[in-house]
């Protein structure tokens, strides 16, 4: 499995903007699958946004429709990070946020490794 690490959580007003980073253990980061969930109080873990190796040597990336446009998942595979960049930042954005990681993607499937977590809460 991979190690991952999340930080970069913070308060934030309304509109602001938060850089979340992910570093990651293993000598195979370039090829797997990375992604971003969150877990508002009192709801389930909700996908934000992957990338992922597709077979045409280049990387995917998905967005949930509530943050698409607002939010930017990368990766720098010389540092094993992903980020994400979150801008516009809304309310409804506060959650604990995860890392998660696979050897492949597909939509609604679960990551096999996770993050402990990182807080981002959103004032109004």
């Amino acid at each position: 499995q991979v190690q991952l690490v999340e930080s970069g959580g913070g308060l934030v007003q309304a509109g602001g903007s938060l850089r979340l980073s992910c570093a990651a253990s293993g000598r195979t980061f370039s090829s797997y699958a990375m992604g971003w969930f969150r877990q508002a109080p009192g709801k389930e873990r909700e996908f934000v946004a992957a990338v992922s190796w597709n077979s045409w040597s280049a990387y995917n990336r998905y967005y949930a429709d509530s943050v698409k446009g607002r939010f930017t998942i990368s990766r720098d595979n010389a540092k094993n990070t992903v980020y994400l960049q979150m801008n516009n930042l809304k309310p409804e954005d506060t959650a604990v946020y995860y890392c998660a990681a696979d050897k492949t993607y597909a939509a609604g499937r679960d990551f096999g490794s996770w993050g402990q977590g990182t807080q981002v809460t959103v004032s109004s």
